[in-house]
């Protein structure tokens, strides 16, 4: 039999992985990590969805299979989200349909679109279910570079974008783009939406955009959703999940919406996959999207306080890290001193003499080298107490450098 399967055979080696283990390992030691590195909100989910599932689950008729694209009621709440928040009329039963969080509509949907070979544009950095979705669905990818110094630039990225058509073989079938980003924390504006769509529309191509982090956002100005702009829906769906605007991580509930043919084709992969999430959830949901907007500024400014004592506790400790604009997440290039150890090395280094987790660049692309992505999911007090740690590490970085080298020969 052969070694591996197909599927796996295309896949990387999981980047994350070593640092995962090490994690692990200091743990069954004993040892405090805290822990930057995975995007798992620990705050509460608003007691008012709780309290909606405990009513529902205690009714048995909802204990049967529920609908695969969702309750009709979530999808006209999901719809009237869109119809408050960005101006957007949606059809509930053609243009939006639930899905087990945004990473498996994503990935369900380059099942649905992509034959072997198809050539598909990816952003890079990324968050890891943009480009292996299509790769496990058997397409091609074309990275496509989206930071300048580590900052998003309209003009640069449309240029590389062109640059990548022009010099695709076959012709891309789609692109994928994620504003706010994860893991960059960049955003993007109408102005570069309005763009894109022009340009996708030029050259035939799909968009599926990520818009898991709408909410999440610390400017004056909401981040846009590219259905704003004229005559998107003909090209364009869009991913949001419930999991950083309301607490709700394992619940697993996001949404698709947008153009028609694209929902109809991934409803039709999701009618063979599964019968959707268990019916209390998507009621829970719908009380979600319906409810009160005092949990999401509660849950927003809760991650604001946390990046400005990141920001500024580390900024104490010897490392500069840009306030991101949105998302749960910083992005940080390496301290000066640990400029040209990798951001694998520094993930491990600072591992095992801080007992600091972040997530090492190179894991979102070979363009997020040089950088870190830290998640805003630990309290005041443990990030205050992990920069402690790292300004130990800074001091000691020439000896900790050489260690690690001589330990890695």
């Amino acid at each position: 039999m052969p070694e591996d399967f197909y599927r796996i055979k295309r896949l990387p080696p999981y980047v994350f992985a070593e640092v995962n283990r090490l994690k692990a390992e200091y743990r069954a030691e004993g040892r405090d990590i805290i822990d930057f590195g995975m995007g798992n909100p620990d705050m509460d989910t608003p007691p008012h969805i709780v309290e909606k599932l405990i009513e529902t689950v205690q009714k048995p008729r909802t204990h049967r299979y529920s609908a695969s694209k969702g309750i009709p009621g979530l999808r006209r709440a999901q719809a009237g989200y869109y119809a408050r928040r960005f101006g957007i009329t949606l059809n509930p039963e053609t243009e939006v349909i639930a899905t087990l969080g945004s990473k498996e509509g994503l990935a369900n949907l380059a099942m649905a679109i992509t034959a072997p070979g198809d050539v598909m544009l990816v952003p890079n950095p990324s968050y890891p279910i943009h480009p292996y979705g299509f790769m496990i669905a058997g397409g091609t990818l074309r990275h496509v570079q989206t930071l300048e110094d580590g900052r998003f630039c309209p003009e640069s990225y449309l240029r590389a974008l062109d640059r990548a058509v022009t010099h695709s073989v076959p012709k891309p079938v789609a692109l994928v783009v994620n504003f706010p980003s994860n893991p960059t924390a960049q955003l993007a504006d109408l102005d570069f939406y309005r763009a894109l769509v022009a340009f996708a529309r030029a050259h035939d191509i799909w968009i599926l955009s990520d818009l898991a982090y709408a909410e999440i956002y610390f400017d004056a100005t909401p981040p846009p959703s590219i259905l704003e702009v004229p005559g998107a829906k003909d090209i364009a769906v869009e991913f949001t999940s419930l999991s950083k605007t309301y607490a709700m991580p394992g619940w697993r509930m996001g949404f698709a919406v947008g153009n028609e043919r694209l929902i109809g084709a991934l409803t039709r992969i999701k009618s063979y996959l599964d019968y959707g999430a268990f019916t209390p959830v998507q009621v829970a949901a719908a009380a979600a999207l319906n409810g009160p907007d005092d949990c999401i500024d509660e849950i927003r400014n809760t991650y604001r306080a946390r990046r400005d004592v990141l920001v500024e506790a580390m900024a104490r400790a010897g490392w500069d890290i840009p306030p991101p604009p949105a998302t749960m997440f910083a992005w940080a290039k390496l301290p000066t001193p640990f400029a040209d150890v990798g951001s694998m090395a520094f993930s491990k280094i600072l591992l095992k003499e801080a007992g600091v987790a972040v997530s090492p660049g190179v894991g979102f692309g070979e363009y997020g080298e040089g950088y870190v992505r830290l998640g805003l999911v630990e309290n005041e007090q443990r990030i205050r107490q992990a920069a402690r740690g790292i300004a130990r590490v800074l001091a000691r970085a020439d000896g900790l450098i050489a260690a690690h080298r001589d330990t890695a020969a």
